[in-house]
């Protein structure tokens, strides 16, 4: 490989909330952290050099960004995704949970149905709640290690509760669902029926393990487009997040008018100098990153498969399609909530995301972020191993 994965990078004493935190959060000091999803890599070098010489500039007034950025991020959803946009669809924002509340305020009046499907991304439910919307969940059924659409009960709740928007995660965080096109089209047909304005957060689509593929929702219908807001970023693929960037799509003039006045409301204009340098140079340059990365990511993937199968097999992979999240089942043995949480918490000494952060449809599970290397994650699951047989 041309870039070393392998590397073990410090990262205590730099303010990361992933490693410095954990007192503040409650937890103990000596926990090894595979919770909140960014990587223990480095950007790709090409970024790293950009974002060097601009600091040598050490000028870092107000920034904006003329049409080379725009062509960086349309050319990468063009040849990676088939994708078609437009410049004037894109509305950028400081990141995507930014972009989903202001989507919800824009668009909704409080009081007003939101739905989501349940284990998901823990903000969808806070900034639905925050903003004194209805929350109505669709929960995700879980048969046979897999997670699949209740579209039933989908059309149901929507029906019932006159649900105005849906938050739409694909790939799901954290069941690692890459939603099919049949699946797709068929909660957009029902979105189209009782006019529900769809926001895709499609953060996590440039991991997709082999064998699946990620479609980008409005592209499948033109009807689609016209009531969906597609929320992208390169923070998810390029261990950006800090920096703060998101590029959302609106081709429907009307909603991008609405997304922009809420957007105004909150007086925040222009976005991240050293975040709008990284995503473009990101994505005209990082694609070769990217792909070993990716070939990293299967390997480590591999190594839990193979671990749980010979060392625990009572723990169950919920076999991820992307992301770079796993979603573990413990049901097996036979803890309840707190006791599960003392094992991962007090005997592994491991620090995850619990499966009830995504609901209460999460327990039971743990989410772990698998972006490091390898001998991180060895020690993790020895951990583990010992916690459980001990």
């Amino acid at each position: 490989m041309a870039y070393n994965f392998d590397e073990i990078i410090e990262r205590k004493g730099t303010n990361c909330i992933k490693y410095d935190f954990a007192c503040e959060r409650g937890k103990p000091d000596d926990l090894l952290p595979l919770w909140v999803a960014d990587m223990d890599f480095r950007t790709p070098p090409e970024v790293i050099d950009a974002l060097v010489a601009a600091s040598q500039h050490g000028i870092f007034g107000y920034s904006e960004v003329k049409k080379p950025y725009f062509k960086a991020v349309h050319n990468w959803y063009q040849e990676h995704f088939g994708w078609q946009t437009e410049e004037g669809w894109m509305v950028k924002t400081p990141g995507v949970v930014f972009a989903i509340s202001t989507a919800i305020r824009g668009l909704t009046e409080p009081g007003d149905s939101i739905l989501i499907q349940r284990p998901v991304y823990y903000p969808f439910t806070e900034v639905i709640l925050s903003n004194d919307r209805k929350l109505v969940n669709n929960p995700l059924i879980y048969t046979d290690g897999k997670y699949q659409i209740d579209f039933e009960d989908f059309e149901t709740k929507i029906r019932e509760n006159n649900v105005k928007l849906f938050v739409l995660c694909n790939p799901h965080n954290p069941v690692g669902r890459v939603w099919t096109k049949e699946e797709l089209i068929r909660m957009g047909e029902i979105c189209l029926h009782y006019q529900v304005t769809v926001v895709s957060d499609e953060i996590h689509a440039d991991f997709i393990y082999p064998g699946h593929q990620h479609l980008v929702f409005s592209t499948l219908r033109p009807e689609f487009a016209d009531i969906t807001i597609t929320c992208t970023a390169p923070s998810k693929t390029f261990n950006l997040a800090g920096l703060q960037v998101s590029n959302n799509f609106i081709s429907n003039g009307e909603l991008r008018r609405a997304f922009r006045r809420e957007i105004g409301r909150t007086g925040y204009g222009q976005l991240n100098t050293l975040g709008l340098i990284a995503c473009q140079v990101a994505y005209e340059k990082g694609y070769p990153w990217l792909q070993e990365l990716r070939e990293y990511l299967n390997g480590n993937l591999t190594f839990i498969r193979e671990f749980l199968k010979a060392e625990l097999p009572e723990i169950t992979l919920v076999e991820p399609e992307g992301t770079y999240l796993v979603w573990l089942d413990f049901h097996n043995l036979g803890l309840s909530e707190k006791e599960l949480e003392q094992l991962i918490v007090n005997k592994a000494k491991l620090w995850l995301d619990e499966g009830t952060m995504f609901g209460p449809e999460g327990e039971g599970f743990q989410r772990f972020n698998i972006a490091c290397p390898k001998a991180t994650l060895e020690t993790a699951f020895h951990q583990l191993k010992r916690a459980i047989r001990g």
